[in-house]
């Protein structure tokens, strides 16, 4: 009860996201959402919305789903798994996401801890190199007792327990005309210290967690980030991010309490053509994408021929002296410096600015550190990135950059009504109405974290300057205390490398060891394109990790960042792994964290051949 009455001042006495869309539905014809079908973007305004989210609730509840009966998702991000998750809320249950990249182990995993009795399921479309969805669900659904029913979106449903959408869209449309006011009176008695969603961790060092927000939670975030000033009601967003994921549900409870227009990508490999398209004022995205920006950009511009390229490589050369200079709190300037600005990143900027629609107002990073250098990058041809930080436990949004302030290196100050203080060890601790009600069916490991007196413990090393701004060092848990008792932040180093468009994907090794090693995956794209110029042509990626031109690129890589460092966190070896990293092989998250306890199991002779002769104490 603690966020009550904070939330129902916030919100005009919302408790609950459907109570914001009913808010919402009171202008029925406004635009409320956009997505693609049959290849054309159709408009869905708000009366549409809670239409089909009355009926798809009504049709739960005559299918035997009680109040706080587990449902979940399996499902790409996109207008019916929102319309689902509304319609969950509303018949009194609660909602378990389900990434839709997740392994079917994975996903017996979650149905099985969460003990859900009913499961959506989109379509069986293969995605990337794992079987469809509906094949996945499948594959497993003998060995989860408690799901009684499959709900697929498309058609294709087959077996006992399966159901085609349609037919509960019908059975609900009946069941809602019998009782029209049902509906309101189911979403009267939510209150805000009910459960909403268990959304579970991504499990970088163990089983992953069901974490339990309750509709106290969303209803806060959703008024403190329109405090902030993040979305308006005239922005359209862009939404490509896992609804799996807490930062993804953070942007669809702001959607509901400020309105605005919520576009769905179609998915990541459409996005850019999807952002030319839609045209969008707000984009969230996580670092990876920032990355992947930078990079292409800076390995067309250098590749480009004769006077371009040269011209290029030159302003990148300043660009990076101006970096520099930025972290070391100096500043830069020079006529080479002007002159790099007007003929080379003006033009990037144009050209950058047409590929993302030409409306961009504001980006918002989160669920991963962003590189400084990334930053400066973005900050240099004048669009705003609003780096921002939290976590599952926090319902995301905990603290955020300002649109008129904005200091880069760090994630902000918090939201209204949240606190943040530093434990003598460095710890960021956090209070306040988005942090979780606990695990589920976890109470050793929610009492590790949560404190009596509300205070949760991030797992985050960080510090607070004169502003209220937060700097993240590092993960307390990733801490690397090499053999000489120095403190390496490997995420640091990792960013580092990732702003080179050689490097795909990196682990930094060294905990109690003599010095820092690194397993390094390469972006067979930019190696491809690097052999090319070089007149070598290769059948497959793990050629590309053998080839001696690879490696000495890599190598000068290395020595780049390790010109940056201090001796005791400089990178002394390295290994080429003879293939990226992928969730579907086991070494990242959903959201494309590494997973440093299984990466480090899993490629120990790898790790270990890099300190051979090495005397471990």
């Amino acid at each position: 009860m603690r966020a009550a009455a904070a939330i129902e001042s916030a919100q005009g006495g919302a408790r609950n996201l459907v109570e914001l869309l009913l808010e919402r539905a009171a202008e029925p014809s406004r635009l409320a959402a956009s997505h693609k079908k049959d290849g054309r973007w159709v408009d869905v305004t708000w009366g549409e919305i809670l239409e089909q989210v009355k009926k798809l609730s009504a049709a739960l509840l005559a299918r035997g789903v009680q109040p706080a009966d587990r449902v979940a998702i399996f499902a790409a991000t996109g207008l019916q798994w929102v319309i689902c998750d509304l319609a969950i809320t509303a018949s009194r249950a609660i909602t378990v996401p389900i990434y839709s990249s997740n392994t079917p182990d994975e996903c017996r995993y979650i149905l099985n801890n969460s003990e859900s009795v009913l499961l959506f399921v989109d379509d069986d479309t293969p995605d990337a190199k794992q079987p469809g969805r509906l094949s996945r669900v499948r594959s497993r659904l003998s060995e989860c007792p408690s799901v009684k029913q499959v709900v697929v979106f498309q058609p294709g449903a087959g077996g006992d327990r399966e159901v085609p959408l349609s037919e509960l869209t019908t059975q609900g449309e009946s069941a809602e005309k019998a009782n029209p006011g049902a509906f309101a009176e189911r979403v009267k008695a939510i209150g805000p210290d009910d459960p909403a969603c268990f959304i579970y961790t991504s499990g970088t060092t163990g089983d992953p967690k069901g974490v339990i927000l309750t509709h106290g939670n969303w209803a806060y975030e959703a008024s403190a980030v329109s405090k902030v000033g993040l979305l308006r009601p005239d922005d359209t967003t862009l939404l490509f991010l896992p609804l799996a994921h807490s930062f993804a549900q953070a942007i669809k409870a702001s959607w509901l309490g400020q309105g605005g227009k919520l576009a769905f990508a179609e998915s990541v490999d459409k996005l850019l053509a999807n952002l030319a398209e839609v045209k969008p004022t707000i984009l969230p995205s996580v670092p990876r994408v920032f990355e992947k920006v930078y990079n292409n950009v800076l390995s067309n511009a250098q590749a480009a021929p004769g006077m371009k390229g040269k011209l290029a490589r030159w302003a990148f050369k300043l660009f990076d002296e101006y970096v520099d200079a930025k972290n070391q709190g100096r500043e830069y300037s020079s006529l080479g410096w002007s002159l790099a600005k007007k003929l080379v990143f003006t033009k990037v900027q144009h050209t950058l600015s047409e590929k993302l629609g030409g409306n961009m107002r504001l980006f918002i990073s989160g669920g991963a550190p962003l590189s400084r250098k990334i930053a400066y990058f973005f900050d240099l041809l004048g669009f705003k990135v609003l780096e921002g930080f939290g976590l599952t436990e926090t319902s995301a949004a905990t603290c955020i950059n300002r649109p008129e302030k904005i200091k880069i290196g760090t994630v902000g100050p918090a939201v209204p009504g949240t606190e943040i203080k530093i434990a003598s060890d460095g710890e960021i601790l956090i209070r306040g109405p988005g942090v979780m009600k606990g695990y589920f069916k976890n109470p050793s490991a929610t009492a590790e974290v949560l404190e009596a007196d509300g205070w949760f413990h991030s797992g985050d090393i960080g510090e607070v300057d004169a502003d209220g701004y937060v700097k993240i060092t590092d993960r307390k848990k990733d801490i690397i205390v090499t053999a000489g008792g120095k403190n390496v932040a490997p995420q640091n180093l990792e960013n580092l490398l990732k702003t080179f468009p050689l490097i795909s994907q990196s682990m930094v090794y060294g905990d109690k060891r003599k010095y820092l090693s690194v397993l390094i995956c390469v972006s067979e794209e930019h190696a491809r394109k690097f052999l090319a110029e070089k007149g070598a042509t290769v059948s497959g990626y793990e050629e590309i990790a053998k080839r001696a031109e690879i490696r000495e690129a890599v190598q000068h890589v290395i020595d780049r960042v390790n010109a940056e460092q201090p001796p005791y966190q400089t990178l002394k070896k390295f290994q080429l792994m003879d293939h990226d990293f992928t969730q579907e092989t086991g070494e990242l998250t959903p959201t494309l964290k590494v997973k440093r306890k299984v990466c480090t199991q899993k490629y120990k002779a790898q790790l270990d051949a890099m300190y051979e002769g090495e005397v471990v104490d």
